[in-house]
């Protein structure tokens, strides 16, 4: 409760500057980190004085258990949530609200003009959003919590795997473990990826078997209370090819490089350069075609982004995917993924499945 309430305070300070007289909350993700409630089908309304959260009578038990610190208003039987907030919002005088657009339709938009005609409504979107970029203490200790969950799920994997699974089997196996030790599910739908299915950075799990090839990617996650994790390894065995090992190796060294200059005040873009430069002088930059990392928390790609383009320093309380790979379609590809926390004097590693070649070698 009063980790949200800290939050409110701060979006406050925000509304404050934006000339806002409150901002209506309807990203459910953005809900849940302000209040706690971790239902749906939810608005939140924040102004200088209060926040009122309008939901359903289908939530009004778990409402009142996970945040009894708020002000509830559950909409009658035949009216409908922007009722309530249209009600709200006249008794309040609200002069200009803000709304985040990033998480509107435009249906939705339209029904909030045509409910407040006198209300001046404006844009104030990723207010919320740049609050969730720098992880508070609760936060940095449930993606620890998903991490342990997605570990634990592909040390049960990798010890049980054999020649006739397939990719669908065992994205199937990842989801059963994280859900059966107590997790909500994984991050994402994982990628599992034999041989050159494995050079499709999104590629989608199919019937192939593991004894088709030599090689196996794989990149999951699990979803914690909310919270996300994700990484990616590379499985060898059989007779692996010579490029292949040179290109893991090399995705590794890169991987290493920028994990390594990663601490507050660096620029992002610099720490994509860090192993964008290895790949690019080992002659594959070509195959180098995605960001280094992404933000990680309540989504599975959240701000920040580190990539040639984000210029921004990085802080404190960051959490971020470091995640170079090479990719040669028809051939197959490596990606090496880990979860890094940005710390006050440098950063913390928070995965720690093993990932030298010797190591990602087995036997099936």
């Amino acid at each position: 409760m009063a980790t949200t309430r800290t939050r409110v305070t701060k979006l406050r300070r925000q509304l404050k500057q934006s000339g806002a007289d409150a901002l209506l909350v309807t990203n459910f993700k953005n809900v849940t980190y302000l209040t706690g409630f971790t239902g749906d089908d939810s608005y939140l309304l924040v102004t200088a004085k209060e926040e009122i959260l309008f939901s359903d009578p289908r939530y009004s038990e778990q409402l009142e258990a996970e945040c009894p610190h708020v002000k509830l208003e559950v909409r009658e039987q035949g009216t409908s949530i922007l009722d309530a907030v249209a009600k709200t919002v006249g008794k309040a005088k609200i002069g200009k609200l803000g709304i985040e657009s990033e998480s509107m339709t435009v249906q939705l938009f339209n029904k909030v003009v045509a409910k407040l005609p006198k209300v001046e409504v404006k844009q104030l979107d990723g207010f919320v959003e740049e609050l969730r970029v720098v992880k508070d203490k609760g936060e940095i200790a449930l993606t620890r919590e998903a991490i342990s969950l997605a570990e634990k799920a592909f040390a049960v994997l990798k010890a049980g795997l054999r020649g006739d699974q397939t990719e669908k089997e065992l994205d199937a196996l990842l989801t059963y473990e994280i859900q059966r030790n107590g997790g909500r599910g994984t991050s994402f739908p994982p990628i599992v990826g034999v041989g050159p299915r494995a050079a499709r950075p999104h590629g989608t799990p199919g019937m192939v078997r593991m004894e088709e090839d030599s090689f196996v990617l794989i990149d999951w996650g699990a979803d914690y209370r909310f919270y996300k994790s994700d990484l990616t390894r590379v499985l060898f065995y059989g007779k692996v090819p010579a490029k292949m090992r040179k290109m893991y190796e090399t995705c590794l060294k890169a991987q290493l490089a920028a994990i390594d200059a990663i601490q507050p005040g660096v620029i992002m873009s610099d720490v994509d350069k860090a192993a964008r430069s290895i790949i690019a002088k080992a002659g594959w930059g070509k195959q180098f075609g995605h960001g280094l990392g992404h933000g990680i928390g309540l989504d599975i790609h959240e701000s920040p982004r580190l990539n040639s383009l984000s210029h921004r320093p990085l802080e404190a309380g960051m959490i971020v995917t470091v995640e170079p790979g090479i990719y040669f379609p028809g051939f197959g590809g490596v990606r090496i993924e880990d979860d890094v926390l940005v710390t006050k004097d440098g950063h913390e590693v928070l995965t720690s499945v093993p990932k030298s070649f010797e190591e990602a070698t087995i036997t099936l």
